[in-house]
C-alpha cells in the first residue's frame, strides 16, 4: 500500500503546469495547404495567385513534321568584300596621321589615311646613303655649272655637247631627289574598306616590321560565320541555317563548304547580313543550326521549356488541371536555337509550360 502511494506521489510531482501564456506545446504548426507544393506522386499544386506572381505562360502543342536540325560550333568572321587588314610593307616608326591614330571602334571611310610608318634603315646603310647624296650633289654642281660655260659658247660649241650636259643635269637631278626621299620617306597607311576600326596595335612612335598587321578595318552590318560539320555528307543536305543571339533567331545564307578539312571537320560558310543591329564581334563562338532535308516527327516547343530532374533526364511540365502540373520525361532535337523539338513523350493538344517553367521546376 504505502508502495503505490509513493508511486502515485512521484507521478504528480513529475507533471509540471506552465503559467498562462508560457505554453509552448508539442504540436507542429499547420502547414499551408492553399501554397504551392510538390505532391508525393512528383506533380506540383500551384494556385492561380501564384501561377500569376510567377508569370506562368503555356502553350498547346501540335505534331508535325519538323526539319531535322544539326546543331554545329562555328565563330564570326570577316565578310573579305567588307574587311580588310593594314599592314606596314617595310620597317619603320609609327606616326599619327592627318587626324590622329584612330582608336576601335572609330567610323572610318575608304582611302582615309590612319597612320604613317617612317622608314627606319641601319646606321651603315643611312650613312652610306648620305655619303652617295653628298657626291651626287656635288656632281650636280659641277655640271650646273659646266652647263653654263656651254651655254655661253653655244655660238662655237656644237649643239649636241650643251644637250648632252643637259641631259647629264637632269639624270643628277633625279638620282638625288631619288635618294634624298629615300632617306625621308614615310608610308601612309589607308583604310582599304569603309567601316570602324576592329583592332588597333599603334601607338605614336611604334616600331613595327614589314608585314606586321597595324589595324583591321570590319563592316558590322557585313559578317560572315564559319562553322565546322564532322560529316561531309551535311554539306549536300543544307536546307536553311540560323542562328540563335539573345533569344531571337536570325536567319543565315549558306554560302558553301570546303573542299580541304580543317581540324579533322569541314568548315561550311554562311553569311549574315544586317548584322549590325546584333551583338556580334569578329571571332566570337557561336551556334549554327543547320536544317537538312530529312523530317522528324515531334512537337516544336520553346527551348526555356526544357528542364532537368533530380535524375538529369529532360522533362517539361504539362499542365492537366486548372493549378497541377506534371513532369514528363522526354527526348528532343535542336531546331534553330529558340525552339527545340520533342520526339517522345508528349501528346497532341497538351499544354507545356513555357515562361516560368524555370521556377516552376525548383517547387518542393
Amino acid at each position: 500500500m504505502r508502495a503505490l502511494l509513493f508511486t502515485l506521489m512521484l507521478g504528480l510531482a513529475s507533471t509540471a503546469w506552465s503559467g498562462e501564456g508560457h505554453d509552448h506545446g508539442d504540436a507542429a504548426p499547420a502547414a499551408n495547404s492553399n501554397g504551392p507544393s510538390r505532391q508525393p506522386d512528383g506533380s506540383v499544386f500551384l494556385p492561380k495567385p501564384a501561377q500569376r506572381q510567377l508569370a506562368l505562360r503555356t502553350l498547346v502543342v501540335q505534331e508535325a513534321q519538323l526539319a531535322r536540325t544539326i546543331e554545329l560550333a562555328g565563330r564570326i568572321a570577316m565578310d573579305p568584300n567588307a574587311g580588310g587588314k593594314v599592314q606596314a610593307s617595310s620597317a619603320g616608326r609609327i606616326e599619327a596621321g592627318p587626324k590622329g591614330l584612330p582608336s576601335i571602334g572609330q567610323p572610318v571611310r575608304k582611302g582615309e589615311v590612319l597612320a604613317y610608318v617612317l622608314a627606319s634603315a641601319a646606321p651603315i646603310e643611312r650613312s652610306s646613303q648620305a655619303a652617295q647624296l653628298a657626291e651626287l650633289r656635288a656632281a650636280k654642281t659641277l655640271a650646273e655649272k659646266r652647263l653654263a660655260r656651254l651655254r655661253e659658247l653655244s655660238d662655237t660649241v656644237p649643239r649636241k655637247e650643251i644637250e648632252a650636259a643637259e641631259s647629264e643635269l637632269a639624270s643628277l637631278d633625279a638620282r638625288t631627289a631619288a635618294i634624298g626621299s629615300g632617306l625621308s620617306s614615310r608610308e601612309a597607311l589607308v583604310a582599304p574598306v569603309s567601316g570602324v576600326i576592329a583592332t588597333a596595335q599603334a601607338v605614336a612612335g611604334q616600331l613595327v616590321d614589314a608585314r606586321e598587321l597595324v589595324f583591321e578595318v570590319v563592316d558590322p552590318a557585313r559578317l560572315n560565320v564559319e562553322a565546322l560539320a564532322f560529316d561531309a555528307e551535311l554539306a549536300t543536305n543544307v536546307a536553311s541555317a540560323s542562328l540563335a543571339v539573345g533569344g531571337e533567331r536570325v536567319a543565315l545564307q549558306f554560302v558553301g563548304a570546303a573542299r580541304a578539312l580543317r581540324e579533322q571537320a569541314l568548315p561550311l560558310a554562311f553569311k549574315l547580313q544586317h548584322a549590325q543591329a546584333l551583338p556580334l564581334a569578329i571571332g566570337q563562338p557561336v551556334k549554327v543550326f543547320v536544317r537538312t532535308r530529312t523530317q522528324v516527327k515531334g512537337f516544336a516547343v520553346p527551348a526555356a521549356a526544357l528542364m532537368r530532374n533530380p535524375s538529369n533526364q529532360n522533362i517539361v511540365w504539362v499542365k492537366t488541371a486548372a493549378e497541377k502540373f506534371e513532369p514528363r520525361v522526354v527526348t528532343s532535337e535542336p531546331l534553330d536555337g529558340v525552339d527545340v523539338a520533342i520526339t517522345s513523350g508528349l501528346k497532341p493538344g497538351e499544354r507545356v509550360a513555357t515562361q516560368g517553367a524555370t521556377l516552376l521546376n525548383q517547387v518542393r
